[in-house]
């Protein structure tokens, strides 16, 4: 079976291009001396994640509860919940611990941290740190850290610290991705420093985001790296120039459906529902709208993007606009859309249909989506 035999839209995975972008990481992060933790947030699938992983039992990060039920389901059991806790899935937690997975939780104020101990289960607890004031965490090194993990000890485990520069996807130039690494870094390594000065282990100092990965020179003091998006990349990614866009993994494929000739547009039937509503590269020198246009081998086609989106229609045209050969974008073409953010695409399909440098289908790799 190949591409061309598919109802459209469908989610296309090259796992050439993934293999590839996951040993390109693993070596890095070898030479130097850090584990990955893999967020499989990205690929909600453990036929993908699992050359992703040290071995079948884990470790991986996740974003929900489901993913850890979902993931453990296959045997792995090294799991970390890496977004704060909500007092109210606490049970959910304690109910898979109590099962065999070792699932670690997040807190960032001794109010959750309370939250945690009072279920008097012992649950290993990361305190988030603020690298970057781009999202939650305490401010590295605050005196508050002391409080939380002296909450923590009263009924819960503290396991140490964890952070995530989200905003190295705001940053322009190499440089700039280095130095937030290092900012990172040292945030992490700062705050364990605080917690083993008040008699506190924290045997686990955790960072993780794909552009801090893999532009990170220093990574002393730091256990473990988690990341997620380098497993596909995506246009962001290679906005940032974290990778080439040939180095994506994950497309759209779709059909031109029709014409609107005096406007120079395409018309596809894959709209932001098959794309998602992501604008992520509407921030950087070049906007790829909602999805760079290739042909059905994956190539990029003549400066073409999905311009405009409704829910199942994509409108697609040259960058800057202008004319364009219709005849040459004939009714019923397929085409493959590169995503903004491989993680926003993903989600909107069931499975991948797998491939390997060509159009036809290896195999169909199912994925989840929810919470």
């Amino acid at each position: 079976m190949n591409l061309a035999s598919l109802e459209t839209p469908r989610l296309v995975l090259d796992a050439a291009k993934m293999d590839a972008n996951v040993a390109r990481l693993k070596a890095r992060l070898a030479a130097l001396g850090v584990r990955l933790r893999p967020h499989v947030k990205t690929c909600k699938s453990i036929e993908a994640a699992r050359g992703l992983m040290e071995s079948p039992a884990g470790p991986i990060t996740v974003s929900t509860l489901k993913e850890a039920e979902q993931f453990f389901a296959h045997g792995v059991t090294d799991i970390f919940y890496a977004v704060g806790i909500a007092p109210g899935k606490l049970d959910h937690v304690v109910a898979l611990r109590g099962k065999g997975c070792d699932l670690k939780v997040v807190v960032d104020s001794v109010e959750a941290a309370e939250a945690v101990a009072a279920k008097g289960a012992g649950i290993p607890t990361l305190i988030e740190i603020d690298c970057d004031g781009h999202r939650a965490g305490v401010k590295p090194g605050a005196p508050v850290l002391i409080d939380i993990a002296k909450a923590l000890a009263k009924g819960a485990e503290p396991r140490g610290v964890m952070t995530h520069a989200g905003d190295s996807y705001a940053c322009r130039g190499d440089d700039a991705i280095r130095a937030m690494a290092e900012q990172e870094r040292r945030a992490v390594v700062e705050s364990a420093a605080v917690l083993h000065a008040a008699g506190f282990e924290a045997p686990v100092v955790s960072v993780g985001s794909t552009p801090t990965a893999m532009f990170a020179q220093n990574l002393e003091g730091v256990t473990e790296v988690r990341a997620g998006v380098f497993v596909f990349m995506d246009l962001v990614m290679a906005g940032l120039g974290v990778c080439a866009v040939n180095d994506i993994a994950l497309s759209v494929l779709a059909t031109v459906i029709g014409h609107q000739k005096e406007k120079g547009w395409i018309i596809t039937d894959g709209g932001w529902m098959a794309m998602s509503r992501d604008r992520g590269t509407a921030k950087q020198p070049v906007d790829q709208g909602y999805g760079l246009v290739c042909d059905e081998q994956g190539r990029p086609l003549d400066d073409l993007i999905v311009s405009d989106a409704n829910q199942e229609h994509g409108i697609v045209s040259r960058r800057g606009g202008g004319p364009l050969d219709a005849s040459k974008y004939p009714v019923g073409m397929r085409l493959r859309i590169l995503p903004n953010h491989a993680c926003a695409t993903g989600a909107q399909f069931d499975a991948y249909q797998v491939v390997r440098g060509n159009t036809e289908i290896l195999e169909q790799w199912p994925r989840f989506s929810g919470w």
